[in-house]
Order: C-alpha cells, then sequence, then structure tokens
C-alpha cells in the first residue's frame, strides 16, 4: 500500500510546526544557559536594617559583578518572612527572583495554623550566606550587669506577678524560640514576648528601655553594642565570638547543650533549574572569598557561609526537625 502524499503546502506547515516544537523546547536550555540576561531580584523578608537584610547587601556589588547583571533588593516584611517566602515558592523556576532566607522558616513552618507558611524544603537551596550565633543583650540603663543578674531578675519579677518583656523580629523567629527555651532552662517564669515586624523596630525599643532585653544575631546587635548603647550577657555559640571577646559563652554561665546558631541561605523557587542553580552557588561562593566581605562580615561577629548546595539542604531539613520537636514540646504558636 502507498504512502498517502502529502499536499506541498501542507507539507511546509507540517515542518514549519516541528520546527517551532523543537525551537520551543530548545527554549527552556537556551535560556538557562544564558542566565541572567536580566536583572535579578533577591526577596527579603524582612525591613532593612536587619541581619537577613544585610546578608543580601554585604554581598550585592560582588554578586552583580560575577553575574554581569544588575542584582536588587526587594523587601516584603511580614509574618516572620513567610511574605517573601511565598513569592520565591510562587515565582517561576527562572532564576529571576530568588530568596535570602533565614533559618526562621524551619520554625514558622510549625507555628502557624490559620496560614499556609513554607516549608523551606521545597525550595530549591543554592548556597550558605553567612550564619552567626545569637547574643543575649539588655538596655545600656538596665541594672542587670550579667546573665546571673538576668535570671535572678527574671524569676523575682515573675514572683511580683509580671514577667519580663522581650522583643523579637516576628513570632516563631528563631530569638523568640530561643527566649522560650531559656524561659523553660529558668523554671518557666513569666515572660511577655512583644513580636515586631523585624528586628530593627524591636531593637529601638530595647535600645530606648521599653523591653527588658532581647535575644538577636550579632550582626544585628553588634553596633549598638560598640555604641555602648546595649549591653551584651551571652553568646549562644560553642566558643567565644571574636567581636566580642570579652562576653561569655551560654555554657561559661551556666547553660549546658545551648549552642545555637543562625543561618541565612539563598534559595531558588522549587525545580530551579541545575545549571543556574550552579551559576548562583559559583557567584556565592566567588562573593564570599573577597577579603573585604570577609571582613565587614566578621566584624558585625557573623560567620561568612559559602559551600554547596546539598550543605544547604542538609542545614535546612536538619534544623526543621530540630526546631519542629522544640515547638511541639512548647506548644509554640503564631495565631
Amino acid at each position: 500500500m502507498k504512502s498517502p502524499r502529502i499536499a506541498p503546502a501542507r507539507r511546509l506547515l507540517l515542518l514549519g510546526a516541528a520546527t517551532l516544537g523543537l525551537a520551543a523546547a530548545a527554549a527552556p536550555a537556551w535560556a538557562q544557559a544564558n542566565w541572567p540576561a536580566r536583572p535579578v531580584t533577591l526577596l527579603v523578608g524582612y525591613p532593612p536594617g536587619g541581619q537577613t537584610d544585610f546578608a543580601g547587601r554585604v554581598l550585592l556589588a560582588n554578586l552583580q559583578t560575577s553575574l554581569g547583571q544588575p542584582v536588587v533588593i526587594d523587601n516584603k516584611p511580614g509574618v516572620n518572612g513567610n511574605l517573601a517566602a511565598t513569592d520565591a515558592m510562587k515565582a517561576p523556576a527562572d532564576g529571576y527572583r530568588l530568596l535570602v532566607g533565614n533559618g526562621s522558616m524551619t520554625i514558622t513552618a510549625h507555628v502557624y495554623t490559620s496560614i499556609s507558611p513554607v516549608d523551606p524544603r521545597q525550595l530549591t537551596p543554592i548556597g550558605t550566606m553567612l550564619q552567626s550565633a545569637l547574643v543575649l543583650a539588655v538596655p545600656a540603663s538596665s541594672p542587670i550587669k550579667t546573665y546571673a543578674e538576668f535570671a535572678e531578675h527574671a524569676k523575682t519579677r515573675h514572683r511580683a506577678g509580671r514577667g519580663i518583656d522581650y522583643g523579637t523580629g516576628g513570632v516563631g523567629a528563631l530569638p523568640h524560640v530561643t527566649m522560650e527555651l531559656l524561659r523553660e532552662r529558668l523554671g518557666n517564669p513569666s515572660m511577655n514576648h512583644i513580636p515586631y515586624k523585624g528586628s530593627s523596630p524591636a531593637m529601638t525599643d530595647l535600645i530606648a528601655g521599653r523591653l527588658d532585653a532581647m535575644f538577636d544575631a550579632t550582626s544585628v546587635i553588634a553596633p549598638f553594642i560598640k555604641s555602648g548603647q546595649l549591653r551584651p550577657l551571652l553568646v549562644t555559640s560553642a566558643v567565644r565570638v571574636p567581636a566580642f571577646p570579652d562576653v561569655p559563652t551560654a555554657a561559661e554561665v551556666g547553660l549546658k547543650d545551648f549552642n545555637i546558631v543562625s543561618f541565612i541561605g539563598l534559595y531558588g523557587p522549587p525545580k530551579l533549574p541545575a545549571d543556574v542553580v550552579k551559576k548562583a552557588n559559583a557567584a556565592l561562593n566567588a562573593a564570599l572569598k573577597d577579603p573585604a566581605i570577609v571582613k565587614g562580615i566578621t566584624d558585625r561577629g557573623d560567620e561568612p557561609g559559602g559551600g554547596t548546595p546539598e550543605q544547604l539542604a542538609a542545614l535546612t531539613r536538619s534544623q526543621y526537625k530540630t526546631w519542629g520537636d522544640v515547638v511541639k514540646a512548647n506548644n509554640i504558636r503564631a495565631d
């Protein structure tokens, strides 16, 4: 049986359709190979001034140089970073909207019930930007000089029927669960948690004496310690922080197994192509090798990140489980 003849005009249409199909299939690969071909946006779920915003801004110029395109910060504060994380989850998987996400995402996923928080394990990890210990600080005007005095003050206020007031950058943020862990270690005295939309406004009230105490990352608190506006009582790292050599660790003041580290990572939307991840990771690692950037990070008490996407993925999974257990044990809820 002879094959049916195809009219010349129809044959041209079929050939054109096939060519378009091949071009469409090749388009994503071409786009990945040429990424980035336009400006890249870094989503930050907190206001300017906090540690997460700092992580993006300190690397901005070097990332622009490495990528050959402008890189801009888009601050989207709210719901402890969840607004920006949600934006990243819904972004096209093309690498033009990336997330500067902190470890609080691994907590937020467990503490909200009235919204659908982002599960950070579903984002595409690119690389760790920086990490740091937390610092417990009080206003310079406070009569509290040491952690032992803080512990006694908390118990005294509890016996008087009024707990101490502490602030954080949001419900379920790392400083929040850290203070709740400390409260548990102190025998559960009354404490009043006052959440803010980011660390910066909370820090303003702490300095003014409207709050009694606060945990936050070293890079956030360092300028106010150096200016004499805040007094540090302890750091949550295993060893003393070079930026604050006179500040004792939690272990040194008697808090065992209280080694808590904050981390900030660069993430992409789900299913971000491997070629884009590789390029973004290379640009991030190159930026973190710049001596000026390393000094800028370490001078504030943080440690430069770097490494592979797999390492950030493992850290995210580990923190997700750890803080999930803590949230459950302490019945921490954001609503």
